[in-house]
């Protein structure tokens, strides 16, 4: 896929590392320091995004012989990838050729290592959810979120709402083990890893550092 004028800027991270906070807290520094920025989130608010999340939330299942389940990692690499490149079409990539900057709350990190965790070969899993996204335009920066699994715990059980069908905490920690091993799935691309169990602003403040940095055409390590 042909590259444009924007750029492109991901959060990643285990669910209760932040990255919906700091995506909104990004773009709102973009914009503070004079930028066009867009912010944006996977699943997407079109009508592919909108049925993961029903079955993310529960209220969608397979109903099976056994009883009602959440559709298998196969299902829902393939929902992902369908929802990508919809969300690439609808909004990314228009935006992008408008030259902004466009902050997503997850991309295909996220099918890489979700669905690689929650089946029986991580490794070909992997492999293939990667092909499944070959088209998907790659990012110019992805800021990983690391967090301690507990501490992460301990947030999502601050939220209000129901418990999703990633949440178990023995799946959260193959999740993050994924997460630290991304590079290994995706060595082309920009990956920088952020102490994401700082304070807020603390963490803020380095998400916002990284990104103008990329922007100022002077990355930091």
């Amino acid at each position: 896929m042909s590259r444009t004028k924007g750029a492109f800027i991901v959060l990643e991270g285990i669910d209760g590392a932040g990255t919906t906070t700091h995506s909104a807290r990004l773009v709102q520094a973009l914009e503070a320091a004079g930028h066009a920025a867009y912010l944006t989130r996977e699943p997407s608010n079109g009508p592919i995004g909108t049925l993961i999340r029903q079955v993310l939330s529960r209220r969608l299942v397979v109903p099976t012989a056994e009883g009602p389940r959440p559709p298998g990692f196969a299902t829902m690499a393939l929902l992902f990838a369908a929802d990508r490149m919809d969300h690439l079409e609808a909004e990314i990539l228009p935006r992008l050729q408008r030259g902004e900057v466009v902050v997503s709350d997850r991309y295909d990190y996220s099918s890489v290592v979700y669905q690689s965790a929650t089946s029986d070969d991580p490794e070909a899993v992997a492999a293939w959810t990667r092909e499944l996204n070959r088209y998907a335009r790659r990012p110019d920066l992805v800021l990983v979120l690391d967090v301690d699994v507990d501490e992460a715990t301990r947030r999502r059980s601050s939220r209000r709402g129901e418990e999703e069908i990633f949440d178990a905490d023995e799946l959260q920690r193959r999740l993050a083990s994924g997460y630290r091993a991304l590079s290994r799935f995706f060595p082309e691309d920009r990956v920088v890893f952020v102490d994401a169990s700082q304070p807020i602003e603390a963490v803020a403040e380095e998400v916002r550092r990284q990104v103008l940095a990329l922007l100022d055409g002077t990355p930091k390590d």
